[in-house]
């Protein structure tokens, strides 16, 4: 077995040799990714000779940003051959500009929705069908349900939800059409709701807001759900609390925390938290997070708020520190692991000059 293909046990794994057999993927010619030999030469220092292990990851350029406009084919590594398993094209959301495309393998998507372990909080052997109130479409949000049901033999049902339209309509102020459409979109769950059995809700917390006011949907979800597993946006602690005990007393809760610039999600560190805030372990060393301070872009210390760097490191993707537009707490990482945990995350007011609208993902 390769060190690099990415498996659920990285205990074996020294992350500085990792690193070093991922500079010679993505930046020689037989392997490498086009999009990485091209700007290779644009770098200041040589990935071959120079990047020898995690903290000199630090010397690249965020390059997030052009994701928007390269043409996926030059973001497939050429070591993976003709005709690699691509499970989609898949986008960011669109909060802060266009959107950034990129190419979701397969092979990496059968492990990272493995190790996500979807399934927590659930009997465990039986099949599992859940009810996904998020963005499908270029949302990789939504392919992740879609392959956490077909693990267990259960099944997926999903709803029509285009979160950028919603975006647009709170950028104008149009509150009633916001209002309306989250009728819609909260209609379209009710019916799944009431004719099927749904074991797992997966939805974004501000969706999850609306729903719990409903009282109709709620008796719903207590008679028949085990799991509410919720993200894609922010999730207050004080709701959580109440929707714990208060809400959906008798339900498990599990969070995520991801992004498509990590292709994939982190997952909730069960049984601690971090002044009531749930707290996301990254899926080390494949991604990791960092949290810095915007101005220097030096670490944080250990419990203190600063912005969220994301970081992507598999044969299948190389992208290092994309500066999130989220702040959060900087949490000690479970034991070797690198980077950090992150806990509490909430977003900017404004990146990149422009506002941030979360909306309901």
């Amino acid at each position: 077995m390769s060190i690099l293909d990415v498996a659920l046990d990285t205990a074996h794994l020294d992350p500085d040799e990792y690193v070093r057999a991922l500079m010679r993927w993505h930046f020689r010619p037989e392997t490498g990714t086009p999009y990485w030999l091209r700007r290779s030469a644009t770098l200041d220092f040589d990935p071959l000779t120079d990047i020898h292990g995690i903290d000199d990851l630090t010397r690249f350029p965020n390059v997030a940003d052009e994701l928007r406009d390269v043409a996926v084919e030059d973001l497939i590594p050429r070591g993976l051959g003709p005709q690699p398993r691509i499970a989609g094209v898949y986008e960011s959301g669109g909060t802060t500009g266009a959107p950034k495309r990129m190419l979701l393998f397969q092979d990496w998507l059968d492990v990272q929705v493995q190790w996500e372990d979807w399934t927590s909080g659930c009997p465990a052997g039986g099949p599992v069908n859940i009810l996904a109130v998020t963005p499908s479409g270029p949302h990789i949000i939504g392919e992740c349900a879609t392959q956490a049901a077909r693990r267990t033999g259960g099944l997926k049902f999903a709803l029509d939800l285009d979160p950028r339209w919603v975006k647009v309509l709170v950028a104008q102020d149009r509150t009633a059409e916001v209002a309306d459409y989250t009728d819609h979109l909260l209609a379209q769950a009710a019916d799944i709701l009431r004719s099927q059995r749904v074991d797992m809700l997966f939805i974004t917390p501000p969706l999850l807001t609306l729903l719990a006011t409903r009282g109709e949907l709620v008796e719903l979800i207590n008679k028949s759900v085990r799991v509410i597993r919720y993200g894609g946006a922010r999730m207050d602690p004080e709701n959580l609390r109440f929707y714990r005990t208060y809400i959906f007393p008798g339900i498990e809760f599990r969070g995520m925390y991801g992004s498509t610039t990590i292709m994939g999600s982190s997952r909730e560190r069960l049984h601690e938290n971090h002044g009531g805030a749930v707290i996301f372990d990254a899926f080390s060393p494949y991604s990791f997070y960092r949290v810095v301070d915007p101005d220097d872009g030096a670490d944080v210390g250990f419990g203190e708020r600063g912005r969220v760097v994301m970081n992507h490191l598999t044969k299948y993707l190389l992208l290092p520190n994309n500066l999130e537009r989220d702040t959060a707490y900087r949490i000690a990482p479970p034991p070797g692991a690198v980077g950090c945990s992150v806990a509490d995350v909430a977003p900017v007011a404004t990146f990149g000059g422009q506002r941030v609208i979360e909306g309901v993902y």
